[in-house]
This record gives structure tokens, sequence and C-alpha cells, in this order.
């Protein structure tokens, strides 16, 4: 069959005759396997690879063998991740990812410094109950392009964010902002953050304490204490962004909208939430 199949791909470059010397069949026997007419398995095969391809393109070329598999099974496919693994293997299709994450914090200032409250416990048990905040870097042929994002640690979702070609605190307080605006959090949510100059700073910290926010910090040099929002912008950077050139930070800015806004809040899976997306997560606890 391997065989048969090398030699059906192949045709045209050397002939078949040749091919099936070659290979040590017959080509009575390679045309009585090219007739056969193709089995249900094959067609059901032939299916399940179409809808993996539209999937494909539709998550960016982010998904692998276990989002797939449950990408397609609500869409009412029963089908198992090993052969969901065959034919994107088989079709070469993988996830795309590239280069190492790496981050920095200006944390060398003389500003207030609150206590970690949030110790690493990135459970909620509702959504507004804990945030967590942080900034990364992103470059363009024009420079860097800075963003600052507020995620919802219930369902991961990025509920605010703003861009900028200066880190300065004006750049996380639009993203908290809009996050406030966005959500109106009740008061006693949690928000996490970095010791970075932004978020230590007066203005920011002043509207916290308007809207009556639960302040917390992550300890010094350690980045295990935002961990998700850290993983966040490793998985934004290896799933999107370094896959191609920027040549202007408007053209970031519009990225990033339709991967947050369009693919990575309404589309993609996370394994924490039960391989649901963030906003089908929060549609099943409301």
């Amino acid at each position: 069959m391997k065989r048969f199949e090398f030699i059906d791909k192949a045709n045209g470059v050397l002939g078949i005759e040749r091919l099936c010397q070659t290979m040590g069949v017959t080509s009575r026997g390679y045309r009585s396997w090219k007739s056969r007419a193709t089995s249900q398995r094959q067609r059901d095969d032939m299916v399940l690879l179409a809808h993996i391809r539209e999937q494909y393109s539709l998550s960016l070329q982010t998904y692998g063998r276990p989002r797939m598999t449950v990408e397609l099974r609500e869409l009412g496919f029963d089908v198992g991740e090993r052969r969901i693994g065959r034919l994107m293997r088989d079709n070469g299709i993988q996830a795309v990812r590239s280069r190492r994450y790496k981050r920095t914090t200006d944390s060398n200032h003389g500003l207030a410094i609150q206590p970690n409250v949030l110790d690493r416990d990135f459970s909620a048990a509702n959504p507004n109950e804990k945030w967590g905040v942080d900034i990364s870097y992103l470059w363009t042929n024009e420079g860097w392009l800075y963003l600052a994002v507020v995620m919802d640690l219930f369902s991961r979702k990025i509920v605010g964010w703003a861009a900028s070609d200066r880190m300065k605190k004006d750049l996380a307080i639009e993203a908290l902002k809009r996050a406030i605006a966005l959500r109106k959090p009740p008061p006693g949510c949690l928000h996490h953050s970095d010791k970075g100059s932004q978020y230590c700073s007066h203005d920011y910290q002043k509207l916290l304490a308007e809207d009556g926010f639960t302040v917390s910090m992550s300890g010094t040099g350690n980045c295990f204490d935002n961990a998700v929002v850290e993983t966040f912008f490793k998985t934004l950077k290896a799933e999107y962004l370094w896959r191609r050139q920027w040549q202007t930070r408007q053209q970031v800015v519009s990225g990033l909208f339709q991967y947050i806004n369009g693919f990575y809040n309404l589309r993609r899976k996370h394994s924490t939430l039960g391989w649901k997306s963030p906003e089908a997560f929060e549609r099943k606890a409301a």
C-alpha cells in the first residue's frame, strides 16, 4: 500500500513502469490498486481533513492535535487525538511556533511597593474577582511598541489593553481604564502587577484606590508571581507576532486587535478552562 502511494505521488517524474520496477511491484498490481473504490474510512478522512484545514486557518495556524481534536468534537465529529494527529502529520499541518521569550521590568524606583496578596493563587471563583496586568514590548521596523494588558484570571480573558511607542504610566492607565469601563468590577477586585514604575506611580495607584481595588504586587525579580499574564505574552508572540516582519506600529496594533479580540478571547481553547475559549467559559459560568 505504501509503495503504491509513493508511486502514485511520483508519477510523471520517472514513469509508472520504471517506478514499479524500482519499488519491486508490478504495474498490473499498481493499476489494480489505483482502480479500487475509496473506502468509507478514506472518505471520512477526507472530510475530516477539510475541516482540519479550515480550523487550522481560523486558529491562525496555532492549533496542534489536542486543540484541533476539541474543535472537531464541538463540530459533531466523534474522533480521537491519534486519528487527528495522523491526518495532521501526514498532511504537514502543525502549530507554528517561533523564538524564545524574554522580558524586563523597571523596578528601580522609589515609589511605594505593595505586598503580594495573590501569592500565585491564580484561581478565581467568579469573573472580576482577580485581575492580572503587565506590559511587554514588540518590535517593528519603526521601533518598539509597548503593550499593556489587563487579564481576568477567572477566564484568562483580556478585558483591557493599550499600545504605545512609549512605556509610560499613561499606557498602563489607559489599559486599566478600558478594563474598568468594560467590566465595572466590584469593590475588592484583586489587582496584581509587578513592581514596575508604571504600576507603582501615584496616578495609577490613585485610580486603583478610587475604584476600590485590592492591590497586590509580585516579589522582586520573580516572573512566576505573574505567570498567567506572562504566558499570554509568550503565546501572543510565538503564535502570532514572531511569524512575520512588522513594518509599522500601526500594523501591529491592527494585528493585536485581530488576535486578542477576534481570536484569543473568542476562539482560542485553553486546557486550564476545560478546552474552552475565555468567552465560552464565561458564558457557561453565567
